[in-house]
């Protein structure tokens, strides 16, 4: 079961304003990334249901979480029915992530009191998640789909959608400022944060050094924007 109420993950999710994004096989590497993103000040992670047997190393990783890194509020994306949800949820998900709206899901986090963040490229889409009680929508792919002006342009008719970009979204500050400046509740970044060579090398506190870099980052754009 979740340990953080779905109040408290959404005021984080429009506080920290950044969302890590990650899978790895090995249960003791997706530890140490857990470890780095806390580490680095970050309290939001994304694990991603790609590879064989990705709940059993969620499962791992949540607990865990739970023992070491009580403040870290662990997801799970690439969420597509209702029933892959269930079962991470009863693994730990605190929050669950899709690449496309599926309401069945929308209709068991709701249940559930899950935090619920679909794919949508669309304002059609959009509204549709929300009618199901999505209160961020992701935007994906987000650099396909229109970029940062087509978050400009929902956000003109309706000024009560939050949006989160994933997909195209880089830890600079130009493409951050881009990103919020357009009026992104938050950003969803994989690759380009949770580097395959800190990875590879087991170079954790570099990961740390950069999600630290990173959310600093954030809080200044986000404060000059303010």
């Amino acid at each position: 079961m979740p340990r953080f109420a779905r109040l408290d993950v959404l005021n984080t999710f429009v506080s920290t304003n950044l969302v890590p994004i990650f899978y790895n096989a090995d249960p003791e590497v997706a530890k140490k990334v857990a470890w780095s993103i806390s580490t680095g000040g970050c309290r939001l992670l994304e694990f991603t249901n790609r590879g064989d047997f990705a709940p059993e190393i969620f499962k791992e990783l949540s607990l865990y979480c739970q023992r070491e890194l009580p403040d870290l509020i662990l997801g799970a994306g690439s969420i597509l029915d209702a029933p892959t949800a269930a079962l991470y949820v009863s693994c730990g998900a605190n929050f669950i992530v899709g690449p496309y709206m599926n309401p069945e899901v929308a209709r068991y986090c709701n249940r559930h009191k899950i935090s619920y963040s679909p794919g949508c490229g669309s304002a059609t889409e959009i509204g549709d998640a929300e009618e199901l009680g999505v209160e961020i929508v992701k935007m994906f792919p987000g650099d396909s789909v229109g970029g940062p002006a087509f978050i400009k342009a929902i956000l003109g008719p309706c000024p009560w959608t939050r949006i989160m970009p994933t997909g195209g979204v880089r830890a600079t500050r130009e493409n951050l400022t881009t990103w919020f400046k357009a009026g992104a509740t938050a950003v969803g970044i994989g690759g380009d944060l949770i580097r395959k060579e800190y990875l590879a090398s087991g170079d954790f506190d570099a990961l740390a050094a950069r999600t630290a870099e990173t959310m600093a980052l954030v809080r200044e754009i986000r404060g000059s924007l303010s």
